[in-house]
């Protein structure tokens, strides 16, 4: 059978504990035709306004939809979830966390293309998807690819936001062959994902600006602190303030 890659992105009703998926929309790559999967969901979950402001679904819009579990979308989902195919996600933790909450998890090889761009452009002054968007030009391409798909490009909608992830992992693919020749790429993609990113510099708190390598030198009591005494903090960090104390 051929390997099948899904792209996907999901709507919320927000980012806490409580919150749940109420769009899914993913394309299916590997066949001749691409499948597009587009789906919204009721909950018993209000959509908070933060939420709301920036996806702009409303109480209204989803009237009479199904539950997520219920839905076609996450069944076909389900059918997909086999261990030769990939999910490909920008900020992969999230979605798959919102999706387990419906008892989905996943047997796919992961790949999560923005550690993926952090890897490889660990410069960029951000790494959101439609920062990329607009830096890479690719809005110039998506409205031919978005007739072609009957797709309605939206910021923040799942299925736009699928849309530009497909022409985003095709710069990131261009990126890996430059960097990494001698590999397979959507192999490294996968590595890449698992890999610990290298953080240079602090982007908050006291040596906001400076570099982990500096305050090391400086300050590497400030780091031992941070490494047990800073609850829930991020495991790239763990390990960058363990490269800049050469552990």
């Amino acid at each position: 059978m051929a390997k099948k890659y899904i792209l996907l992105d999901t709507e919320t009703t927000g980012t806490g504990d409580r919150d749940r998926v109420i769009q899914l929309g993913f394309m299916v790559l590997g066949a001749k035709e691409i499948e597009v999967q587009n789906e919204f969901f009721s909950t018993d979950v209000p959509i908070n306004f933060a939420a709301m402001e920036v996806h702009g679904i409303t109480p209204d819009m989803l009237e009479g939809k199904p539950t997520c579990k219920e839905s076609e979308s996450f069944k076909r989902l389900q059918e997909l979830n086999t261990n030769e195919n990939y999910i490909i996600i920008h900020n992969a933790p999230f979605d798959i966390a919102m999706l387990e909450k419906e008892g989905f998890k996943t047997q796919m090889k992961v790949i999560d293309t923005l550690r993926v761009a952090k890897h490889l452009l660990p410069d960029e002054e951000a790494h959101r998807l439609q920062y990329f968007r607009y830096k890479m030009g690719l809005y110039n391409d998506e409205l031919q690819e978005a007739d072609e798909l009957k797709i309605v490009v939206k910021a923040h909608d799942a299925i736009g936001d699928v849309l530009v992830l497909k022409l985003f992992l095709s710069k990131l693919k261009e990126l890996v062959l430059a960097q990494f020749p001698t590999e397979n790429p959507v192999e490294k993609m996968v590595d890449l994902t698992a890999t610990p990113i290298l953080i240079k510099s602090f982007n908050f708190g006291k040596y906001k600006g400076k570099t982990l390598q500096e305050v090391a030198a400086s300050d590497a009591t400030y780091l031992r602190w941070m490494l047990s005494g800073m609850e829930n903090l991020d495991e790239d960090m763990k390990y960058s303030i363990n490269v800049a104390l050469g552990k």
